[in-house]
């Protein structure tokens, strides 16, 4: 019977810090691009490495050449 005593005012804070915290995500706008992130994941950034490959290729052709 003790050990409720001790449990459930821990319980009620943990579930107080729980809800703090979701009001400071949504304060602080953490739900608002739900979708960005998830789609930043599918683009393709290769113009770099693109460019770096035709350089290579060039590169390649000056050796054969010269």
């Amino acid at each position: 019977m003790s050990g409720l005593a001790i449990l459930i005012p821990v319980a009620l804070l943990m579930g107080l810090a729980g809800l703090a915290f979701f009001f400071w995500a949504m304060r602080n706008g953490q739900f608002e691009d739900l979708d960005g992130a998830a789609q930043r994941v599918l683009i393709d950034d290769d113009a770099p490495n693109q460019d770096k490959s035709a350089d290579d290729s060039e590169g390649r052709g000056k050796r054969k050449n010269g």
